[in-house]
């Protein structure tokens, strides 16, 4: 999709959806999209997030960072592209529709356009390409540390402080 399409499409979900601003608030809040549905939460490793936003009723979700991010998944030796906008239609145990996160396989870079858990029971992740070709991965391979989920809670808490007291001042 076209930044001009998914700007579009953005600002026609943006009517009746949640949006958060700012980095900690925006990693924790994707974190809890993430555990609302049921998927591991260090699938979106995304770093200077801008904006977060999520509308309920259509499921379509939306993530802004100031600059795309390579992240390596080190437990199964898979790099991973994170645009500056990502986009998906958030179901139970799914992302569909992905747009913005690209994977390398060999020599060549390829997009993402479904990220699921058919069944739970066999602790495996699927991703799939618009050409139908999928991989699966342990979903322990995304998890997040305990300690890492408590440092962005408390920086996303000082954040949302912070710009409260601004906007008293």
């Amino acid at each position: 999709m076209s930044t001009m399409a998914t700007e579009l499409t953005i600002e026609a979900q943006r009517p009746g959806a949640e949006v958060y601003h700012g980095d900690a608030l925006g990693r924790k809040k994707s974190m809890e999209l993430l555990e609302e549905i049921s998927l591991p939460l260090g699938l979106l490793p995304l770093e200077d997030i801008e904006e977060v936003g999520y509308n309920r009723s259509t499921g379509f979700v939306w993530l802004r960072q100031k600059k795309a991010k390579n992240h390596l998944f080190k437990k199964i030796n898979r790099l991973t592209s994170y645009g500056t906008e990502i986009t998906a239609l958030a179901q139970e145990r799914r992302l569909k529709k992905v747009t913005g996160v690209k994977t390398r396989e060999l020599l060549i870079w390829v997009s993402l356009t479904d990220i699921y858990i058919d069944d739970p029971a066999s602790g495996k992740i699927t991703f799939k390409t618009p050409t139908g070709l999928s991989r699966s991965f342990p979903v322990t391979a995304f998890d997040v540390e305990e300690e890492e989920v408590k440092k962005i809670n408390e920086a996303a808490e000082k954040e949302v402080a912070e710009a409260a007291a601004a906007t008293v001042e």
